[in-house]
């Protein structure tokens, strides 16, 4: 039998944690919990981008052991506002197919906009179609959904879903518990105190 996919021990982060959990490939892990309790942070450690205490394996391979940019190829980090380097939206998504955007609810024409156009919603859209191009074995999600309404928070979902069959693991951050319980094989939570359980 396959090890899992992701796997963290003593995982913490600046007073958060300590965290540990398996994910098997095509499995979701929801991740809840009280605002400022560190569940983004967690997220980060988990991507190697902020000095943490603990170990991540991605199938069985230490995180300590190779470099920070080749690690987040496999694991994916999707950040509730993420980062925009080109005022230009087509810089930003070269590898994404029309069809995707059109899926998404985003014309094409979208490439040739400025970034600055977009709405919030769009952003959050076009953010994650961008990491989805790169097909990272994990994916991590700080509140993926918050800016979406219940018909495009239904095609991401279903997205995801899709992406999870084809052996994606994916970490869900998200206020919403229903929600969580939809989307994931399991829930875990951070309480104010950064303090890591099982729900």
């Amino acid at each position: 039998m396959p090890g899992p996919r992701l796997a963290a021990s003593g995982l913490s982060v600046g007073g958060i944690g300590p965290a540990a959990f398996e994910l098997a490939a095509g499995a979701c892990l929801g991740l809840t919990g009280p605002s400022g309790a560190g569940k983004t942070r967690l997220l980060r450690a988990i991507a190697d981008l902020e000095p943490h205490d603990g170990e991540c394996r991605l199938d069985g391979r230490p995180a300590s052991a190779m470099p920070g940019p080749v690690w987040r190829r496999d694991v994916g980090f999707v950040a509730a506002e993420s980062g925009w380097w080109d005022a230009r939206v087509g810089a930003h998504i070269e590898p994404v197919r029309d069809a995707d955007l059109d899926e998404f609810g985003l014309s094409p024409a979208v490439r040739e906009w400025s970034v600055e156009r977009l709405s919030a919603g769009e952003r959050q859209r076009l953010a994650l179609l961008r990491h989805l191009a790169a097909a990272p074995a994990v994916l991590l999600l700080d509140e993926p959904v918050s800016h979406l309404d219940a018909d495009l928070i239904e095609v991401v979902i279903g997205r995801l879903a899709a992406c999870r069959q084809d052996g994606m693991a994916v970490i869900w951050v998200d206020h919403d518990r229903h929600r969580l319980a939809r989307v994931a094989d399991a829930i875990a939570r951070l309480d104010s105190a950064g303090r890591f359980s099982w729900s």
